[in-house]
């Protein structure tokens, strides 16, 4: 009888711990929405599908090229970011994916992220607050912190702040190169295009870096949600 009753328990433990493995988390207002992109994406190339199909999905093959924050209300997702385009702005997620989708009518890969500190998590409101007083600023060529003007990861930066308003996000040396030193392809011709010089050390953000920040934490659900689709 006792070891039927502690295999009925093993059983059930065992049901209990698969169904919450499969289990999808649900976003919430104060997510991070990070784009990634293959290292060796070009601009210029045709078929997005060809350059997934030269790269793996090891996470030091993908780029992380755009940080974004999500605000759900009454059913509808929002995004609040800075991009070239919209400058700091506020618009729906239909936008935000048609912003995003490449040449071949793909779309790149998305990771959500949450920070992992309940306390903070609390504050997810207080945070969107935050970023929508810099909605109209001009986005930032120059990646530069402080010059009245903001790039995408600057922007979640000044706008995750602790309850004495210390940065969550600290600022770092910014690094754009893969993990073998090389210069993604990306930001060669992006800030060719641009007339600038890559940052490459320079003090501030990055989308990269803030993905990979320990106070993060990923969120196991589908991202654009299912209604959203393409």
């Amino acid at each position: 009888m006792k070891h039927l009753k502690s295999s009925v328990l093993f059983l059930l433990g065992a049901v209990l711990f698969f169904a919450s493995c499969g289990r999808e988390d649900s976003l919430k207002s104060g997510d991070l929405v990070f784009v990634k992109i293959p290292m060796d994406y070009n601009l210029d190339e045709a078929s997005m599908e060809r350059a997934i199909g030269q790269a793996t999905s090891a996470e030091k093959e993908m780029n992380v090229i755009h940080v974004a924050i999500l605000e759900l209300e009454d059913g509808q997702e929002w995004i609040i970011d800075a991009t070239i385009r919209h400058n700091v702005d506020r618009h729906p997620l239909d936008t935000f994916l048609k912003d995003f989708t490449l040449r071949d009518g793909s779309l790149p890969e998305f990771e959500v992220k949450r920070l992992k500190d309940k306390s903070l998590q609390k504050l997810s409101e207080q945070f969107i607050l935050n970023a929508k007083q810099y909605l109209g600023q001009e986005y930032d060529l120059y990646f530069k912190a402080g010059n009245g003007k903001m790039y995408c990861s600057e922007l979640v930066q000044n706008s995750y702040l602790r309850p004495d308003g210390s940065f969550i996000f600290p600022s770092l040396a910014m690094n754009f190169r893969d993990e073998d030193g090389s210069m993604p392809v990306y930001w060669e011709q992006l800030f060719a295009r641009l007339g600038e010089k890559i940052p490459q050390g320079e003090d501030g953000t990055n989308p990269k870096q803030m993905s990979l920040d320990e106070g993060l934490e990923t969120v196991h659900a589908a991202f654009p949600p299912k209604k959203q689709s393409r």
